[in-house]
């Protein structure tokens, strides 16, 4: 048994590495983002986008702005001449925040509703597109109207901030309404296969508030089922619904999001849960972790789960909105009549002077030397566990401390790390760990390497601008893009080389993917899919 845990474990680290696709958050279930993709391009260009002035003429004509390339794969709104090693551009919304996912010759990625390609769904929206994999034709969409409840719970224009988890033929999301939704990778392109209350999910209030249903159309999703979280936990999500599910078996495993109200001071519900466990089939409530992190919240709990197994035993691992990383057995054990999931161990990730001063006064959460919680994903890689702090870049910056943890401990280890490294500032990048070293960055833009078992500081680079998104290392390089919408590439290694800077025309706040020999690139506005050697598809068509 100890060897066949030993090998499932082995499997699954090893999921991203040898894996053409990239179907969830982080390649795999240890949420380390390295690929094993050769012949990755690092010389390529986004290209120009059409303009009404801009725009060139063909055959007498001015060539289709984005409301008519919109309809046609390979181009939208992009000049498809001027880019270089590009198959295709995909119009997205006016901000993605969403990491794309790639499974099965399909591509999945969130994010809002201001470019709409539908005009049945008008407005404020959040967004899960579907594309074509080889030619970037848009296939179907997931469209969530608002919560109605206030942008403090559903913050204008942010859509949905992640993107699926894909498990077979089915995709899981959380919606920007305190949802997770399960669909059918298919669309509706094979009917409708789960339930039949589309229409419903889609409505919109008129001016007297009563909900008008929706009918889907063929490019709709296909809805298996939806959990609601506000509804059924009472949970008062802030902002949004974030975190990317993570499927061991038939449980699905996700953060609620509970959080904070409009004045950062108030927690609505400490006794909802910040995470659960759903039946991946039916939607269903099979557990929920203890509500300590939600009396506790800085401000959500917006970060994914990791799986790992220590000593044969399956370990779920979940850093939380409280600034804490805590560890639980999929299974749960009854207390006060709830199903609570079973906790082998927990730790705070901010050391004792970010919640306390000198004097033995708490630190307000608002100050740039005071506590954070976490955003990034915990990392599992070769039995040790990798996790930054920081908070909702709009905060600004402040202290940081990326943990190095063995997860063989148990009870509170706080201040047990095998090493903590404290030169970097507030992050909310997911780190990625490749022979020996640790690649991060920092929300102030500066990118690190460092001993994965010492946490010696190899070298940083700076590159002046605000980064959200986390590194991919992939073909022996670092890819990872800023605010400024600068994409760099980095060599993999102790030290420091540029290899390449490439411009993009909007911010680059979700993470680059490789799959299947391609890089893809979502921008703020666009989905850029590059290889190497690659032509646009209405050229390599011909």
């Amino acid at each position: 048994m100890k060897l066949k845990n030993t090998l499932l474990l082995a499997l699954l680290s090893a999921s991203s590495l040898h894996a053409a696709d990239w179907p969830e958050w982080g390649g795999g279930k240890t949420r380390n983002m390295v690929s094993e993709e050769k012949g990755l391009p690092t010389d390529f260009d986004p290209g120009k986008k059409y303009g009404p002035k801009a725009a060139p003429k063909i055959a007498g004509r001015l060539r289709p702005n984005a409301e008519e390339a919109n309809k046609g794969p390979g181009a939208e709104d992009i000049d498809m001449s001027t880019t270089k090693n590009c198959l295709w551009v995909a119009k997205l919304g006016s901000q993605t925040y969403g990491t794309p996912v790639v499974a099965n010759g399909t591509v999945y990625v969130g994010t809002n509703n201001e470019s709409p390609r539908d005009p049945k769904n008008i407005g404020d929206r959040g967004i899960v597109m579907a594309f074509d994999e080889k030619t970037g034709a848009f296939k179907w969409q997931m469209v969530s109207p608002k919560m109605g409840s206030g942008k403090v719970n559903d913050w204008e224009y942010l859509g949905i901030c992640a993107s699926p988890t894909i498990v077979g033929n089915r995709a899981y999301v959380p919606s920007n309404r305190c949802q997770i939704v399960c669909l059918d990778v298919e669309g509706m392109a094979n009917g409708n296969d789960g339930m039949k209350e589309e229409a419903d999910f889609m409505a919109v209030p008129d001016k007297d508030g009563k909900l008008t249903p929706i009918q889907p159309g063929d490019k709709d999703a296909d809805i298996i089922w939806v959990y609601d979280m506000y509804k059924e936990l009472g949970v008062f999500q802030h902002n949004a619904t974030s975190g990317y599910p993570l499927i061991i078996g038939d449980k699905l495993f996700a953060p609620t999001c509970n959080g904070v109200d409009w004045t950062h001071t108030n927690i609505p519900s400490p006794q909802s849960p910040s995470f659960i466990m759903l039946n991946a089939n039916d939607g269903s409530l099979m557990g929920e972790m203890d509500h300590v992190a939600s009396e506790r919240v800085l401000h959500c709990s917006w970060s994914s789960p990791t799986y790992t197994e220590v000593n044969g035993k399956p370990m779920i691992i979940f850093a939380a909105g409280d600034g804490w990383v805590y560890a639980m057995a999929p299974e749960t054990e009854k207390k006060d009549d709830f199903d609570i999931l079973k906790e082998y161990w927990r730790y705070d990730a901010n050391p004792p002077e970010y919640r306390k001063n000198d004097a033995g006064e708490p630190i307000k959460y608002v100050e740039y030397d005071g506590p954070s919680e976490i955003i990034a994903t915990p990392v599992v890689h070769d039995g040790l566990v990798y996790v930054n702090i920081g908070q909702d870049p709009e905060h600004g910056e402040g202290v940081g401390m990326l943990s190095c943890i063995d997860p063989k401990g148990s009870g509170d280890i706080s201040g047990k790390a095998v090493w903590t490294f404290k030169g970097i500032e507030r992050s909310i990048s997911t780190p990625a760990v490749k022979d020996g070293l640790v690649y991060t960055a920092d929300y102030t833009g500066r990118v690190f390497c460092l001993d994965a078992k010492t946490g010696e500081e190899y070298w940083k680079f700076d590159t002046k601008g605000h980064i959200w998104a986390s590194p991919l290392i992939a073909d022996g390089k670092l890819y990872i893009g800023n605010e400024e919408g600068e994409l760099f590439i980095l060599a993999e290694g102790k030290e420091l080389k540029e290899i390449q800077t490439i411009e993009f025309p909007s911010p680059l706040l979700g993470g680059v993917v490789a799959a299947n020999g391609c890089l893809y690139v979502p921008t703020h506005t666009h989905l850029y899919c590059f290889k190497e050697g690659g032509k646009p598809v209405e050229t390599a068509a011909k």
